[in-house]
């Protein structure tokens, strides 16, 4: 069971999910989309591809681009297409 926490609310669970570079990718049905907020922030990563972010918000508080996904993974990292992580204080435990 993986679990991550932010601001005392779980954003996301799962007996199902993918570890990749130390980073837990929750599928994304494992993951409340009430406490998901759109952010245009992008990063690229040479062997995942392109990542997007989402901002976390909970109890009126904001967690900038602290949970990010690859729309379009490349080939290697086909396994967490669907797949969201997180970090920035979010507290995942595995």
């Amino acid at each position: 069971m993986a679990r991550a926490t932010w601001n005392g609310e779980i954003i996301a669970e799962s007996d199902e999910f993918e570890i990749v570079e130390g980073n837990v990718y929750f599928p994304r049905s494992a993951v409340n989309a009430k406490y998901l907020r759109d952010s245009d922030a992008q990063t690229t990563c040479p062997w995942k591809g392109v990542a997007s972010y989402y901002s976390l918000e909970v109890g009126g508080k904001q967690n900038t681009d602290a949970a990010w996904y690859y729309p379009q993974p490349k080939d290697e990292a086909a396994n967490i297409v669907d797949h969201i992580a997180f970090w920035n204080g979010v507290d995942v435990e595995r």
